[in-house]
């Protein structure tokens, strides 16, 4: 192999890496609090939603649905861990049942991520 095409192999190979490092540079969902299709014996008064990068707040979101299919009103977004974690507190005395968390977030960098989970509490 010539010097030229071996340099140029080796530029292609380090841009390919590099590119590909980016791919995993988006705030995926690490944890959650309750627990992702967890069971809670008591209802929670706050959501906490850790996430594998931090997060700008303004653009960032959650939506709680009851187990009527009623939206459940939230309140407090703010950011903790060196703003990796979101939390937002709910009302008190969430009555038994499923509920489904839908959150979308805005990494610093830029990149939009989306998801959810559920979570149940014992009657």
């Amino acid at each position: 192999m010539t010097k030229p095409l071996l340099a140029k192999t080796v530029l292609a190979s380090l841009i390919a890496v590099g590119l590909g490092g980016q791919a995993f540079a988006h705030a995926h969902l690490k944890s959650a609090v309750p627990a992702a299709d967890g069971t809670v014996q008591a209802p929670p008064a706050e959501l906490d939603l850790t996430f594998s990068e931090a997060i700008n707040l303004k653009f960032s979101g959650v939506t709680v649905t009851g187990p009527d299919k009623a939206a459940v009103p939230t309140d407090g977004a703010m950011l903790m861990d060196g703003d990796t974690t979101l939390m937002l507190s709910v009302p008190p005395g969430l009555k038994a049942g499923a509920y489904r968390v839908d959150w979308h977030a805005l990494s610093k960098d830029g990149h939009v991520t989306k998801g959810s989970y559920g979570f149940t509490v014992k009657p």
